[in-house]
């Protein structure tokens, strides 16, 4: 079937937020190597001095091109045919890795990628339609509602259990720990991201949102998520292997962001049994992939080991 004139503009901006994105990566990590070679301190043991890096804060607006695209996308097209091509900016960095970064990404390092993806879009396809909403109040009655502030307090929790607890001790060693803490908060900031940007579309439109203190509330939840983010990730760039982040970041933020709605706007409800098991499908798909990627990160750092270090994601081997 042909895509429709707005859906064709949603398509076009998608992909070209799956390339500024992946292609941020790249830029990013180059800077944080620079600045780090200047300073002496990288930014995954606490240096902020990629702060002072021109290269880096390209990279920081390639990568706010691309979710400014993203989010633009999401206003002429539904989610279920733009979240699958976000997808693409894990091949888009893998590849760019490979050949800039010179960071090899191995046989099953390329089947982990394909499986995330691959599981991603059976997670995405068989995603129920978004509900249509009028009003940021309609947003503000779905966040407040039990289920959602559970979910949200045991994000807020979990987060502060990952940064205090175990980023200490395995940060430097465990790749999960700081995408973890960037994909819980994305989570946050994307239901946020939602109601700010339906409160713009409905004011551009005619109805006039701004006059809602629940629209400026979600507005300081996209910055605080955004920021804490940015920090995480910037860490987890600097510490590991760009080919590895990238997919376990998206692979990761896009589970939690489709669990928090399901929670948020009660997704699953009329949906079949299939559609539903073809996700929890999905699921089993993207969590197998996960594992290849994390056990082959550290293959080209201990080129004379027999085989790949261990699957646990608490324990590097060293106790």
């Amino acid at each position: 079937m042909a895509l429709s004139n707005d859906n064709l503009k949603g398509v076009i901006l998608a992909l070209l937020s799956s390339g500024f994105i992946g292609a941020s990566f790249i830029i990013k990590k180059k800077g944080l190597r620079k600045a780090a070679a200047a300073s002496g301190i990288r930014a995954g043991v606490g240096g902020f001095s990629y702060l002072l890096e021109p290269l880096w804060w390209v990279g920081m607006i390639t990568m706010i091109l691309g979710e400014v695209a993203n989010f633009v996308a999401y206003a002429f097209a539904p989610a279920v045919l733009v979240t699958p091509l976000g997808a693409l900016s894990i091949i888009v960095s893998a590849v760019l890795a490979h050949f800039i970064l010179k960071e090899r990404l191995h046989a099953l390092g390329i089947l982990g990628c394909v499986m995330c993806i691959a599981g991603s879009v059976i997670i995405v396809v068989h995603a129920p339609q978004e509900r249509e909403i009028t009003s940021v109040r309609e947003i503000w009655h779905m966040a407040t509602q039990p289920a959602f502030l559970l979910y949200v307090a045991s994000v807020v929790v979990l987060v502060f259990v990952l940064i205090f607890r175990f980023a200490p001790c395995y940060g430097q060693s465990n790749v999960l720990i700081y995408t973890g803490i960037c994909s819980l908060m994305g989570s946050l900031s994307v239901m946020s991201v939602k109601a700010l940007g339906t409160s713009l579309k409905l004011t551009f439109e005619g109805t006039n949102q701004l006059v809602y203190p629940e629209t400026w509330f979600f507005m300081l939840v996209v910055t605080t998520c955004v920021l804490t983010q940015m920090n995480y990730l910037n860490k987890a760039l600097d510490t590991f292997n760009t080919a590895i982040v990238s997919p376990i970041y998206y692979v990761m933020f896009t589970t939690f962001t489709i669990l928090a709605s399901v929670i948020m706007f009660k997704d699953w409800d009329g949906q079949s049994i299939g559609s539903v098991t073809s996700e929890i499908c999905g699921f089993i798909v993207v969590l197998s992939g996960t594992i290849l990627l994390h056990i082959t990160k550290d293959y080209d750092k201990n080129p004379s080991r027999g085989g790949y270090t261990q699957i646990s994601p608490f324990f590097d081997g060293s106790a």
